[in-house]
C-alpha cells in the first residue's frame, strides 16, 4: 500500500471499513461511485459527473472526470486515450494514497486525556501499542493538526505515534487553578517527560518544530536516556535568559517583532483580542509560500481557544527576554540549559528553504550534536512547518533518525 497524502475528500467506504480523509470536507452530499477495479474519478471545479459501481465517494459539487481501465466509455465524453496513461500510472497510487491517509484521519478527532505532572494532557495515540514510540511536538501558533498526515504514515510503518497538545493548547488543562501559567521552555520539556512516565514509555523517538523542536531538544539534552532519536526543525534551539537579554543586529531584532509586542500590555491585550487573526498572520510570515486553506487553519484555530493559551504564549516570550522569572522548581534545569549542553542522541535536523521565521544557520549549531547526525535542507516552498508542508520528508526523517 502506498503511504502518501490523500488526494480526495470526504470518506471512502469499503465493506465494513470506513476511511476518512483529513484534508478536505465535502461541500455537498453528492456521492460518486466507482465500480470495483474498473474506474477512478478525479475532480475539477466546473460541474457534477456520474458513474456507477461499488465504491462511494462524497465529492464537491464538481464535474468529475471519469477515467476507465477496461475500455468503458467515459461519462463526460473526455478522450479515453488522453487519460489511459494517467490511469495506468496513477490509479494504484491515488487509490492507495487516499485509503492510507484516510485510515487514521479520524484518530485526530479521538483525543485521549491523561494526568501528567501539573497537567491533564490531551493527546492522540495511534499505531500498534507495542510499536516503537514516537512523540511529535507542535509549535506556536500551531497544534497537533501539523501531524495529521505524518502520524498515520508513521503508524502504518509500525510506530506507536503520540501527538500531545502542549500546555495552553487544545484539550490540555492545568490540574490546579493555582499553578502558574508558565510558558518557560524547561516547563514544557518536563511536561513531555511526565507524559512519558504516565504512559509508561521508557524511551521514544522525538520530533518537532518551533516550540516543539525546542522542547524536544531540551528533553534530549537533559534526559538523553529517554530519547532514542531526535528530529529537530531548525536544529539546536536551546537558549537561556542571559542570551535572550542581549541585543541582536537590527534585522534580527525586526524578525522577532512579535516577541517585543508581547512584552507590552498592549501586546497581551492585542493577542487576546485577535488570537486567530494573529496566528494566521504568523503562518503566512513563517511559511510565505504555503498555500493553506481557511479550512486547514480553522482546524488548528480551535486549539488556540484554550483558556490558558494567551497566558502561556505571553509567558513564554517574556521569559525569553528575562521579563519573567519562571518557577523555582525548574531553576536547576535552566541552569543546565544556560550552559548550552550538547545533544548526544542520534539526530536529523531539518530546514525549510522558505522558512520565514527567525532561525539559526545549520553551520552555527552543527557542533552541538555530538552523536550520529545528519542535516537535511527541504527545498522549494517548504517553510517553518515541515510536517504539514512536506509530510513525506518529515516522515522519512523520523524513520531514518530512528535507524541512525
Amino acid at each position: 500500500m502506498v503511504k502518501n497524502a490523500c488526494h480526495g475528500n470526504g470518506f471512502i467506504s469499503r465493506g465494513k471499513h470506513k476511511f476518512t480523509c483529513p484534508q478536505q470536507l465535502p461541500t455537498s452530499t453528492l456521492y460518486h461511485t466507482v465500480s470495483r477495479g474498473a474506474a477512478l474519478t478525479l475532480r475539477d471545479k466546473n460541474g457534477p459527473g456520474r458513474a456507477h459501481g461499488g465504491y462511494k465517494f462524497p465529492l464537491y459539487w464538481s464535474r468529475t472526470l471519469l477515467m476507465t481501465i477496461k475500455g468503458e466509455k467515459t461519462m463526460n465524453r473526455l478522450s479515453l486515450i488522453r487519460y489511459t496513461s494517467a490511469v495506468a500510472l496513477g490509479f494504484s497510487t491515488l487509490w492507495s494514497a487516499a485509503v492510507c491517509a484516510a485510515e487514521d484521519a479520524g484518530a485526530f478527532d479521538k483525543i485521549q486525556q491523561i494526568r501528567a505532572g501539573d497537567l491533564n494532557i490531551g493527546y492522540v495515540d495511534i499505531g500498534p501499542r507495542d510499536g516503537q514510540p514516537v512523540i511529535l511536538l507542535h509549535g506556536w501558533p500551531y497544534d497537533i493538526q501539523s501531524y495529521a498526515q505524518v502520524a498515520p504514515a508513521l503508524a502504518q510503518k509500525g510506530y506507536r505515534v503520540i501527538v500531545p497538545y502542549l500546555r495552553g493548547y487544545g484539550t490540555t488543562r492545568f490540574l490546579s487553578a493555582s499553578t502558574p501559567r508558565n510558558g518557560q521552555p524547561a516547563a514544557m520539556a518536563a511536561d513531555i517527560v511526565h507524559l512519558m512516565d504516565a504512559l509508561n514509555i521508557r524511551q521514544a523517538d522525538l520530533a518537532g518544530f518551533d516550540w516543539g523542536a525546542r522542547t524536544a531538544d531540551i528533553v534530549a539534552a537533559l534526559w538523553p536516556q529517554r530519547v532514542k532519536s531526535l528530529v529537530s526543525v531548525s536544529g539546536y534551539l536551546i537558549s537561556s535568559q542571559q542570551i535572550g537579554e542581549k541585543p541582536l543586529p537590527p534585522q534580527a531584532e525586526l524578525s522577532w517583532w512579535y516577541q517585543f509586542y508581547f512584552a507590552t500590555p498592549r501586546g497581551e491585550a492585542g493577542y487576546r483580542q485577535n488570537t486567530h487573526d494573529f496566528a494566521k498572520f504568523i503562518w503566512h510570515q513563517a511559511s510565505p509560500q504555503w498555500q493553506f486553506s481557511d479550512a486547514t487553519f480553522a482546524k488548528t484555530a480551535r486549539a488556540l481557544d484554550n483558556p490558558d493559551h494567551v497566558a502561556i504564549t505571553i509567558s513564554n516570550y517574556r521569559w525569553r527576554l528575562g521579563l519573567e522569572k519562571g518557577e523555582a522548581k525548574y531553576a536547576g534545569y535552566e541552569q543546565q540549559l544556560a550552559a548550552l549542553p550538547p545533544i548526544t542522541v542520534p539526530t536529523i535536523t531539518l530546514e525549510g528553504a522558505n522558512n520565514g521565521a527567525p532561525h539559526p544557520a545549520p553551520a552555527s549549531y552543527r557542533a552541538k550534536f555530538t552523536g550520529k547526525y545528519e542535516h537535511r535542507d527541504l527545498p522549494g516552498a517548504v517553510g517553518h512547518n515541515p510536517p504539514q508542508e512536506d509530510p513525506t520528508a518529515f516522515v522519512q526523517a523520523v524513520v531514518d533518525a530512528d535507524r541512525l
